[in-house]
C-alpha cells in the first residue's frame, strides 16, 4: 500500500484464494464508472480455486474516521480526513494508496475490510453440509468452485446510498449514465503520487455539500428523475449523520439490520435501497434486496424451478439465515439463467427537451 510522499506498500497475505473480479465487481457501476474500475487479468484466470493472479482494481473514495470509537474512548470525534486513491493488485493480494499520511494509515486498517478479508464463509459451509438437502448440496458445490469470492465492505455508506438511489425503478443504463455523468461533471480528481499515479478518468464521489449544490436542471441533464434527485438531496442533508452511523456500526448482522431500520426513516429510502447499500458498505451477509424487479423470481426459479414473489423468496432463504445474501451470491455464481417475464423497461430520453 503506497502513500503519496511516503512510499510504503502493504502486502496482504490472505492465506486463501482470492477472486478479485467477482469480489469487487459488485462495487462497479458499469464499465465507465469513474470511481472504481476492475482489470480482470488474463481471460484464462477464471477465479477458481487458485484465485485470479494478475487481476487488479483502481478505486477512490473519501475516508472518514470516528476517533473516539476506534480508540475505546468515551467521547466521539468525527472527521473527514480526506480523499484516497487505491490500486489493488493480486500477487497474493497487495494494495497501493495515495493520499495524506493519516488517511493512508486509516485506509490501511480498512484494506482488509474492502477486500472482504473479514468475510467468513465457514459457518455457511458447515450449515450447507448439515442441511444435506439437494439445494444445499448444489450450493456447497458452487462454493467449492469459487472459494475466493467474498463480500467486500467499503465503509462508504453515504456513497452507496447515493448510487443505490440512482438505481431505483430505472434501467441499468439510466442509473449508470447518471452516476457516470454526475462524477465526470462535478467530481474532483483523486489524489495522485509517483507510486500511485491515478488515472485521468478517475473522479471522487461527491460530498453531501457538493450534491446539494447540483441544481435541479442539472439533474435533468444527468437523466435522473425528479423523485430520485429529491431523495439524493435528503440523503445529502444528512451526510454527516450517515457517515457517523456508518462508522459506529460494526459488521455484525443484528447491528447492520438495526442501521437499516434507521436509514429507512429517510423519505425515499426503502428496504431495497438500504439492502443494496449495506451489502457494499458493510459487507452485509443477511440483507436480501427485497423489492428487486427480478431477484425474487430468480431465486425461486434457481431453488425450486418456479417463479416466486418477495415473501416466497424470504421463505426459501429462511433456512440459511444469517447468510441469505451469501446464498444469493452463490446462486448468481452458479450460472443459472432464468426466463424473464413482463414488459421491458425502456424509458424515453427527454434530456434534450
Amino acid at each position: 500500500m503506497t502513500t503519496a510522499g511516503h512510499g510504503s506498500e502493504v502486502l496482504l497475505d490472505l492465506q486463501e484464494p482470492f477472486d478479485l473480479p467477482r469480489t469487487l465487481g459488485v462495487l462497479q457501476r458499469g464499465a465507465g464508472d469513474p470511481s472504481i474500475r476492475l482489470d480482470p487479468g488474463s481471460a484464462a484466470m477464471t477465479g477458481g480455486p487458485r484465485g485470479t493472479p494478475g487481476a487488479g482494481a483502481w478505486m477512490c473514495q473519501r475516508i472518514f474516521d470516528a476517533h473516539g470509537l476506534q480508540r475505546g474512548q468515551a467521547s466521539l470525534r468525527f472527521d473527514q480526513l480526506g480523499p484516497s486513491t487505491v490500486r489493488v493488485r493480486v500477487a497474493a493480494a497487495s494494495a497501493d494508496r495515495a493520499g495524506a499520511q493519516e488517511v493512508a494509515e486509516l485506509a490501511e486498517l480498512r484494506a482488509g475490510q474492502l477486500l472482504g478479508c473479514l468475510d467468513d464463509w465457514r459457518d455457511l459451509e458447515l450449515l450447507l453440509d448439515a442441511l444435506g438437502d439437494e439445494t444445499s448440496a448444489a450450493l456447497a458445490r458452487v462454493r467449492r468452485r469459487h472459494p475466493g469470492v467474498r463480500l467486500p465492505a467499503t465503509g462508504a455508506l453515504f456513497d452507496q446510498l447515493v448510487t443505490a438511489t440512482l438505481e431505483q425503478k430505472v434501467t441499468h443504463d439510466q442509473a449508470r449514465a447518471g452516476w457516470r455523468q454526475l462524477l465526470r461533471r462535478h467530481g474532483a480528481p483523486p489524489p495522485s503520487s509517483r507510486g500511485v499515479p491515478s488515472p485521468e478518468w478517475m473522479r471522487l464521489p461527491l460530498t453531501g455539500d457538493q450534491l446539494r449544490a447540483v441544481p435541479s436542471w442539472e439533474w435533468h441533464r444527468l437523466w435522473v428523475q425528479p423523485a430520485l434527485s429529491k431523495t439524493i438531496q435528503r440523503v445529502a442533508e444528512r451526510a454527516r449523520r450517515i457517515h457517523q452511523l456508518s462508522a459506529e456500526t460494526p459488521a455484525e448482522t443484528e447491528a447492520v439490520a438495526a442501521l437499516g431500520v434507521r436509514l429507512r426513516s429517510i423519505p425515499g429510502i426503502g428496504e431495497w435501497t438500504v439492502a443494496e447499500a449495506l451489502q457494499r458498505s458493510h459487507g452485509s451477509a443477511d440483507l436480501p434486496a427485497v423489492g428487486d424487479y427480478h431477484l425474487s423470481n430468480f431465486v425461486g426459479a434457481a431453488m425450486t424451478g418456479q417463479r416466486t414473489d418477495d415473501a416466497g423468496m424470504l421463505q426459501l432463504l429462511a433456512p440459511y439465515a444469517p447468510h441469505r445474501q451469501r446464498v444469493i451470491r452463490l446462486l448468481k455464481l452458479s450460472g443459472f439463467q432464468h426466463q424473464k417475464y413482463g414488459p421491458k423497461l425502456t424509458p424515453a430520453d427527454h434530456r434534450s427537451r
